[in-house]
């Protein structure tokens, strides 16, 4: 293990003024891809066909104070967010149901999907910085071999050659988990999108086939006539 980050270290040190920015860019990699692992596979993940199966029961039974409280006792998420606003208003009738529902979910969506997309952009950053640090060496090393003795020439410019292609190594080093974890971490918040809309829908559909049982407080009933 020690052979190895002494090998890390090296190349890092021979790679030259050009390793030190794509350094910067692997250091916000990290925080991202921490930060976006934690939000989407624990802070804002939620068992969505167990949440439905316990609100169901709620909703068929027609009690909606039940079913608001339910929903309220979940940890808070997007989707529960989402589900709770819908419920909220069900007295006043479908058409706000839904506009609630679709309100919440586009002020829950960014929630999800905020911070996912750098990944991309830090990858392709990454690469393009190994890329510039290796032809800024490489541009380095052809002047110091134009000055060199002729013999000396050959073993100048492999070992400068060598130095320089380091940048493009750490680049890709960066850029290849950056891109992967982007791909990763996207999918999951397209599914949790889904989720959250295929789950909004289902709950509209419940409570527009179980209006007629819902216990509606006799205020809004009268409002609503």
């Amino acid at each position: 293990m020690g052979d190895i980050f002494g090998g890390l270290a090296k190349a890092f040190h021979d790679g030259g003024l050009g390793m030190y920015p794509i350094l910067v860019s692997l250091v916000f990699v990290l925080a991202v891809m921490l930060d976006r692992i934690y939000a989407l596979y624990f802070k804002t993940a939620v068992d969505k066909d167990a949440f439905l199966k316990g609100l169901k029961k709620h909703i068929y039974a027609g009690d909606l104070d039940k079913a608001i409280s339910f929903t309220a006792a979940q940890k808070k998420t997007p989707l529960t967010s989402v589900i709770k606003a819908g419920l909220i208003n069900v007295p006043k009738g479908e058409a706000d149901v839904q506009a609630a529902m679709d309100e919440a979910t586009l002020r829950e969506s960014p929630k999800i999907e905020k911070r996912t997309g750098y990944l991309a952009m830090l990858g392709n950053v990454a690469t393009l910085l190994g890329l510039l640090g290796t032809i800024l060496g490489l541009i380095h090393a052809f002047g110091a071999v134009a000055n060199a003795n002729p013999a000396d020439k050959a073993t100048i410019l492999a070992s400068s050659i060598s130095e320089a292609m380091n940048c493009t190594a750490f680049g890709l080093a960066t850029a290849i988990p950056a891109l992967v974890a982007y791909s990763v971490l996207q999918g999951r918040t397209q599914h949790m999108v889904d989720d959250i809309n295929e789950t909004a829908v289902a709950v509209l559909n419940l409570v527009v086939q179980n209006r007629e049982k819902m216990k509606i407080p006799a205020t809004v009933a009268a409002d609503d006539e």
